[in-house]
């Protein structure tokens, strides 16, 4: 008797499951490989026609959303911002910029200056400054604004304490 019932047990949960189970093959892609289960977006409703609800009130000229876009990108001849830098040096290597890294040169990393940008930087502490060029790209930690090659960091004395507060200006 107990090798009946443990029979049909065995053949009883597989049909079970076979039947309440849902197959890849009838899934699509994004079903499967979704990372919240029915989380599809739909299609963005058409826009209204702008005209039509103010006629009164005018549409934004192009001249004025173009100055304003110039304004954010473009870097100012009188930029001035502060913050810790610290400095880097590898025996080899390229830069962000396509140039050859060379630790010995005047140079700095900025996260979104523009390549070839000239930025005096002075050290607080001492009041000692230096110029340095825009080559590569960075600093990646928080709450440092210029990444200097060893030359710049040796000019400015602060190849011994590693971080240094600084001010910086775009010439």
């Amino acid at each position: 008797m107990r090798l009946i019932f443990g029979i049909v047990a065995i053949a009883t949960v597989p049909a079970w499951l076979f039947v309440h189970v849902d197959f890849a093959a009838a899934q699509t892609f994004n079903d499967r490989w979704s990372i919240i289960p029915k989380a599809h977006a739909e299609p963005a409703p058409e826009a209204l026609d702008q005209t039509r609800q103010n006629p009164l009130e005018l549409p934004p000229t192009g001249g004025e959303t173009t100055r304003r876009a110039e304004d954010r990108s473009a870097p100012r001849s009188n930029r001035v911002f502060s913050g810790k830098a610290s400095y880097y040096s590898y025996p080899t290597g390229k830069t962000a910029s396509g140039s050859r890294f060379i630790r010995d040169s005047l140079t700095a990393a900025h996260r979104n200056l523009p390549f070839g940008t000239q930025v005096r930087v002075t050290d607080l502490a001492r009041s000692k400054s230096v110029v340095v060029r825009i080559t590569d790209r960075g600093p990646w930690v928080r709450g440092r604004v210029l990444d200097l090659s060893l030359g710049a960091a040796r000019s400015l004395g602060i190849t011994d304490r590693g971080v240094a507060q600084v001010r910086a200006e775009v010439l």
